[in-house]
């Protein structure tokens, strides 16, 4: 599933750590609301750990399985999974729900980096 990407770059984030991995963090985060039961969120995942390694240190990556950490996905209105919302200062600044081809990804994702 999504964290067993081999990249190491797809970090998976909890109710307990997504205040200090998402929310605190220093660059812009993509948040991968994903779910078992869900196959697009497979392929969404499989893009993403490329995208991650493509981005490098300029954007991070994280996966958060929406029936084990309930909490934060209500807290976020996650309706649908796959959904990705981009943090930036804490705040969301860019979301994307269902699945998606890796080029529409990379220019999603690549509005919100520095300069």
């Amino acid at each position: 599933m999504p964290q067993d990407t081999g990249t190491g770059r797809l970090n998976p984030v909890t109710d307990d750590t997504f205040a200090a991995a998402v929310l605190a963090a220093d660059r812009p985060v993509v948040v991968d609301f994903w779910a078992e039961w869900c196959p697009p969120c497979r392929v969404v995942s499989k893009h993403l750990a490329e995208l991650a390694e493509e981005f490098g240190d300029a954007l991070r990556f994280v996966t958060l399985n929406t029936d084990e950490n309930p909490a934060t996905a209500r807290a976020h209105r996650i309706m649908s999974a796959p959904t990705m919302l981009v943090f930036r200062g804490g705040e969301v600044v860019g979301s994307i729900v269902g699945s998606r081809p890796k080029d529409h990804l990379r220019r999603s994702f690549a509005r919100h980096l520095d300069g």
